[in-house]
């Protein structure tokens, strides 16, 4: 069966973030004097094929650990759905 696992990976909270600091400067800039904060992160789609959702799930949250996030500073979250199509 095909899954397809959505990550998003963020950076941890006590790291600093200057892609988000420019965000927010741009957006301020650009008149959205509301924004607080910005942190920036990345959101990669992996097809995958597994027997079924719990080990697709265990399969994406292995490959996060050790290539698609930077565990040491970055958090990741992953949502594995039955892929369509």
């Amino acid at each position: 069966m095909v899954w397809l696992a959505k990550v998003y990976v963020t950076l941890k909270p006590v790291v600093n973030d200057p892609q988000g600091l420019a965000i927010a400067e741009g957006l301020h800039n650009m008149g959205y004097t509301g924004v607080e904060d910005v942190r920036a992160g990345k959101y990669l789609e992996v097809r995958l094929n597994a027997p079924d959702q719990p080990t697709a799930q265990r399969l994406a949250e292995e490959m996060s650990d050790r290539l698609l996030a930077n565990t040491v500073i970055e958090n990741y979250r992953c949502d594995v759905v039955r892929a369509e199509g």
